[in-house]
């Protein structure tokens, strides 16, 4: 069966629409002889590229406790989000993968409410692919999946979605997004968590939280910590605030947090631990764009009263307000933080009592809304693409670092004929990798896709599903463009991707597909944690780079393809129009102006690739 339904380094199915005209139906392929055909010296040779599935949610089987205490063996949860990834320097294994399941159901097995999984895993020295390991966990459970124990120790989670791995010792904290406001809505007639009984808070961390008593719902949405080697939370970070938390990072002092919350508005915060290390005591701020002085703003968050109700206090104070601030990630090459804002189509309505009560615009929004003949809370201001944000910690100052898009605000649907070959919209997963080579570092940030529309060109003409790549960064890139991005993988029908994340060796990158479409063979209409490996050696062959190999390439003076063989993509080194011909001259595949095209929908054998100018070249397919 053939995968097109995942493709690394692909795009799936842009090419297949193209003007033909300009290229004969067949050719005469007589003259060449491909008996003993290798690929030039000149081309790059085949991708050091695969793809792996570690995990398929609600399949996979992971080791619990029920309700009665009993270790059970049961399917995990679905729709996996983040993945956290913690280093194990005590041994030759990499380190602990933990992975987000944003589904709420209840399940006697692995817990009312949202989950998690963790797993372990190591390296093939043979094959270069990860291996899950077995493990025995100091409460007795024994296996290589492990559902994170929430009920006995923190009380139930809520749609486990965004996360933080902390950059200086890999803890781990899962982000409680399912934002509720009683209790009726968690109870979902039975489906969602069954529990409704108050909460007594039992916490180490300082304030008037310890003991005491609150609402079940009141007891959701918060950042949780959880230990990745024994599959049990530590604490909800009740000091942090009750928030429709995404993302965040833990800064190298071991003491600052950035915090993402995915709502509309949505204030950027910060939290400053007293002591290295520890967090269940610090400060608390809010971001106010046009402060006098310091433009962070603190938060009596020592009080459960005010924690209860960040949101009324931050907007109330003249907090900045975004649009869905989702993952937030810190670049060693720039020394500067990074935080997507996920846009929503019209976000007027969503945010106007907030301005009323004292709420300020980031000043992105004003001069959009402005530009678009409008205000941002006017019902008519649009914001349908989403971008990367940069934040500069000696300045305290925001800037737009990626816009989404190229942006159609004033048409519905562009055609595929007129798609641009690179396209991104609503940004929402955000992360770091670093591979090292030769004593030199290379760092990427990782842009997952989150489409929520497909008008007004944020999919082609005609396109039927939310189709969401994950794209890469080099972060020695100069004020980045969209142009300057590599798309690294196109997620199955109907998923979003998500929690794109690195392996400490450099070798792999994870990412999760998320909710795809029911009707996708299996394992492709679940949800998937992926591990695409032999990065580093696609690093080191010049391959991760946006245009890059296709510069040095064009500046021999020659049409080539690369990689040859290919199994999922072919590109080239100019932007030109291309017709593929199988072994007997027919013409099989066209494409308009490309830069590449995905081959995976065509048999195993030898073909032959013309350009606008005639030139050809013999292509194989494995």
């Amino acid at each position: 069966m053939k995968k097109f339904y995942l493709s690394v380094a692909a795009l799936v199915g842009l090419a297949a629409s193209a003007n033909c005209q300009s290229f004969p139906a067949e050719i005469d392929v007589t003259s060449w002889d491909t008996t003993d055909w290798k690929p030039s010296a000149v081309v790059l040779g085949q991708s050091p590229l695969s793809s792996q599935v570690l995990l398929v949610g609600g399949n996979t089987m992971v080791e619990s406790f029920d309700y009665s205490g009993n270790e059970v063996s049961t399917p995990c949860k679905q729709w996996n989000d983040f993945i956290g990834f913690t280093a194990d320097e005590n041994s030759s294994d990499l380190g602990w993968v933990s992975v987000n399941h944003e589904m709420v159901e209840s399940n006697d097995n692995i817990g009312d409410g949202g989950g998690m999984t963790v797993f372990k895993v190591r390296r093939n020295a043979t094959s270069d692919t990860l291996e899950v390991i077995t493990q025995t966990l100091t409460d007795g459970r024994s296996g290589e999946f492990f559902n994170v124990d929430f009920i006995n120790t923190v009380g139930e989670t809520g749609m486990n979605c965004g996360g933080i791995t902390s950059t200086v010792d890999g803890r781990i904290w899962t982000a409680e997004e399912w934002f509720r406001g009683n209790t009726e809505s968690i109870y979902d007639g039975g489906a969602g968590v069954r529990d409704t009984a108050d909460w007594v808070i039992d916490t180490d961390i300082s304030g008037n939280f310890d003991g005491d008593t609150i609402r079940k719902f009141e007891n959701f949405n918060y950042m949780v910590e959880i230990d990745p080697r024994e599959a049990v939370a530590v604490r909800k970070q009740y000091n942090w605030g009750r928030q429709g938390f995404e993302g965040g990072v833990v800064m190298p002092d071991n003491k600052t947090v950035y915090l993402g919350v995915d709502a509309t508005p949505a204030a950027w915060l910060k939290f400053v631990a007293d002591n290295a290390g520890d967090f269940t005591s610090g400060q608390l701020y809010f971001y106010k764009h046009d402060a006098t002085g310091s433009k962070w703003v603190s938060v009596d968050n020592d009080d459960i009263a005010v924690a209860l109700h960040l949101d009324d206090y931050t907007f109330s104070n003249g907090a900045t307000m975004f649009n869905r601030i989702e993952w937030v990630t810190y670049s060693e090459t720039t020394g500067k933080v990074y935080f997507t804002e996920t846009g929503r189509d019209n976000p007027g309505g969503r945010w106007a009592d907030e301005y009323a009560a004292g709420g300020v615009f980031a000043p992105e929004h004003v001069a959009r809304a402005t530009a678009q003949g409008t205000t941002p809370d006017d019902g008519a201001y649009a914001d349908y693409y989403g971008r990367v944000w940069e934040f500069d910690p000696s300045t305290d100052e925001v800037n737009v670092f990626v816009s989404g898009g190229p942006e159609y605000l004033n048409q519905n649907e562009v055609s595929i004929d007129d798609y641009p070959a690179k396209h991104l919209s609503n940004p929402d997963g955000l992360n770091m990798f670093k591979t090292t080579i030769d004593g030199v570092d290379h760092e990427y940030m990782l842009i997952c896709e989150d489409l929520n529309g497909q008008s007004h060109g944020r999919v082609p003409e005609g396109t039927n599903n939310s189709t969401c790549e994950l794209w890469m960064l080099d972060m020695n890139t100069e004020n980045p463009t969209v142009e300057d991005l590599f798309r690294l993988a196109v997620v199955p029908a109907g998923a979003e991707v998500t929690g794109a994340t690195g392996i400490s060796d450099g070798k792999s990158i994870l990412f999760n597909v998320q909710h795809p479409s029911s009707s996708n063979p299996y394992p492709y209409n679940n949800s998937l944690t992926i591990a695409v490996n032999g990065i580093q050696d696609a690093v080191s062959q010049g391959l991760l780079w946006a245009t890059g190999v296709q510069e040095e390439a064009a500046s021999k003076g020659a049409f080539k393809i690369y990689p040859n063989p290919a199994s999922r993509e072919i590109r080239f080194t100019e932007t030109t129009d291309v017709a593929i011909y199988d072994v007997t001259g027919k013409r099989v595949k066209v494409a308009r102006q490309a830069q590449y095209v995905n081959v995976e929908s065509l048999p195993a054998g030898i073909y032959y690739v013309r350009n606008a100018n005639g030139d050809t070249t013999p292509l194989v397919i494995k």
